[in-house]
């Protein structure tokens, strides 16, 4: 899936369900540069909701797609600051 944007770090979040997505998502986002791009694979079907929503309240972060692949729900977020 990666090969659809060029990420930068992929997060395995499988197995983990809310909150943890999205604290992992924050501490790997924080880590990175601007115009790095983290890809967020997870097993939470909640994660799809939950990562739209941090991503549109949070500045210096875009939400680029998610995919829904069976169980496998994969994020793209992009730092933009």
């Amino acid at each position: 899936m990666s090969s659809e944007y060029d990420t930068t770090k992929t997060l395995d979040v499988k197995g983990q369900s809310c909150p943890m997505p999205i604290v992992k998502t924050k501490q790997a986002i924080d880590d990175l540069d601007a115009g790095d791009v983290l890809e967020v694979v997870a097993t939470d079907s909640g994660s799809m909701s939950d990562i739209q929503g941090w991503a549109d309240g949070t500045d210096g972060v875009e939400l680029l797609d998610q995919v829904e692949d069976g169980d496998l729900y994969t994020h793209y977020v992009k730092k933009t600051e």
